[in-house]
């Protein structure tokens, strides 16, 4: 089983790290074309909203409280599984057409909510109302987006169930290369280029949706939407995903959060807090929630089947993987985050000042990268028991221990200490999840578990003194030539990566993943 798991996983990071790599790609381009300053602060709140909204309705609490109710009806009444998607296509199709629609006429309310520091402030001798009137404008154009990713996050949600895991972790690469292609395109020939982008946003979305039909068609589940408030299915879905609405909107409120915190403070914050935020995302991204993405079918089957050793053993691999994956990259970051935001971002309107705002968030945020990847494993944890309210009620001690660490941190380290609040929530959340796993009896790390993770800190220790020992000081990299300075990037992760691999091979961590779960 664990082979198995390992495989899926495999895809799913494969998969997720060509999109991480195109969404990197896609943050390089609007950094030269918009940098740093107002422009990029407009249209990053512009897209985040919708953001927030698609991880509540989308692959957030949605996907959550969707897939264990799927995984059963596949399961135990595998001929109503065509009239269950129909009836929740239809349901959910219905309630976000008209949380979209909203969302498109009062988009000027909404800019007023999450930007309220706009209106009270002046900066760079622009009044900052100016910022606000764009934002409104620019979220016409990006919350339809919220639409065409709830479907495709349900029919990623079928596909991956089905075990298809390549189809929706390939998929966002999709809204990558459009917003790209408009960067480069498009929107240099726009008197507003931020207009431009949000335009992207939209057409990236639509193309998104159309791409995975297909699929669901070779597979023999495209349905005709149906409404169903008071189906079974339906009412359980719902009844799960409720709870999950607020465990998952946890991190993206104290995330908005930052975001109206951030409003109040010097011009380039919010984009400051944002490129770091993307840094961060990538290696959650490739390895957190793909991995997560890969146990949840698995670990509702067991669930449903009341494999409760299995249930353990897969969710002890979960743990092994993002502990063997996560440390190495946020310890290599941390190192290496200034070189990392030149060699990305420092050309066009990013400027070297760019560079040292955002690696001081960047390396704020990493401190709590590996809490980020362990809140994914133990709240997939609860999920697939179909438990969403333990995860709501440590969700919510986080966010206010958030708010609590964003008003100290914010007034004495400005913009760095909101991405500090929100990493030290995350220990927060993670620990407590944790406890909630032991406190029921689902889940204890195992003992070598533990060792494993000692093993792991070992190499991490080992791959850190080697690529501080050779990691040239800020002067030598400024001075450096950009392919010069990339050479040198790219070689510091080489000799890092290989240093923290010999070394795990060499103390046998590998063979605590490879270990076949017992079925």
């Amino acid at each position: 089983m664990s082979k198995k798991l390992v495989k899926s996983g495999l895809i799913v990071s494969s998969m997720t790290l060509v999109s991480r790599i195109m969404g990197l790609v896609r943050d390089i381009v609007i950094a030269h074309l918009v940098g740093a300053g107002a422009s990029a602060d407009v249209f990053l709140l512009a897209n985040k909203i919708p953001n927030f909204l698609r991880r509540l309705f989308a692959e957030g609490a949605f996907a959550q409280a969707f897939v264990p109710v799927l995984v059963e009806y596949k399961e135990h009444h595998p001929d109503d599984v065509r009239l269950l998607l129909s009836r929740v296509a239809g349901t959910l199709g219905i309630i976000v057409s008209m949380i979209t629609l909203v969302g498109v006429i009062g988009s000027p309310i909404i800019a007023a909510l999450f930007a309220n520091g706009w209106f009270v402030a002046h900066l760079d001798g622009a009044p900052a109302g100016a910022k606000f009137e764009m934002a409104s404008l620019l979220l016409k154009w990006t919350f339809p987006y919220l639409w065409f990713i709830s479907f495709v996050a349900f029919a990623g949600s079928i596909l991956n169930t089905m075990e298809r895991f390549a189809v929706s972790a390939f998929t966002p690469v999709f809204l990558n290369i459009i917003i790209i292609s408009f960067a480069i395109w498009i929107c240099p020939d726009m008197d507003h280029p931020e207009i431009g982008l949000a335009m992207s946003v939209f057409v990236g979305g639509l193309v998104q949706f159309v791409f995975q039909i297909p699929f669901l068609w070779r597979i023999g589940f495209l349905v005709k939407p149906s409404w169903a408030w008071h189906d079974a299915g339906v009412m359980k879905i719902r009844k799960l995903m409720i709870p999950a609405l607020f465990g998952v909107s946890v991190s993206q409120i104290n995330l908005l959060l930052d975001t109206v915190i951030a409003s109040y403070l010097i011009t380039g914050s919010i984009s400051w807090l944002y490129y770091a935020d993307r840094l961060m995302e990538f290696p959650l991204g490739v390895f957190g929630i793909a991995i997560a993405t890969v146990i949840l079918p698995t670990l509702s089957t067991k669930h449903t089947k009341a494999k409760t050793a299995s249930f353990s053993q897969t969710m002890d691999w979960g743990v092994r993987s993002v502990c063997a994956l996560g440390l190495p990259a946020m310890v290599g970051l941390i190192l290496l985050a200034k070189p990392t935001l030149m060699v990305l971002f420092m050309r066009g309107a990013f400027s070297e000042y760019d560079v040292a705002q955002s690696s001081m968030s960047l390396v704020a945020y990493m401190l709590g990268l590996l809490n980020f990847m362990l809140i994914k494993i133990f709240a997939t944890g609860f999920y697939s028991r179909q438990d969403t309210k333990s995860p709501v009620k440590y969700g919510i001690v986080a966010m206010v221990c958030n708010m609590v660490f964003n008003l100290i941190f914010a007034y004495f380290l400005g913009y760095v200490g909101l991405a500090l609040a929100t990493s030290l929530s995350a220990l927060v959340n993670m620990v407590l999840l944790y406890r909630g796993l032991v406190q029921s009896g689902a889940y204890q790390a195992s003992r070598e578990t533990w060792i494993f993770l000692s093993k792991a800190i070992v190499c991490v220790l080992l791959m850190a003194s080697v690529v501080a020992w050779l990691n040239p000081d800020e002067v030598r990299w400024l001075a450096m030539s950009s392919l010069k300075r990339l050479s040198w990037l790219l070689g510091l992760i080489a000799i890092g990566a290989l240093v923290y691999v010999l070394s795990f091979i060499l103390l046998k961590g590998h063979k605590a993943i490879l270990r076949p779960i017992k079925s």
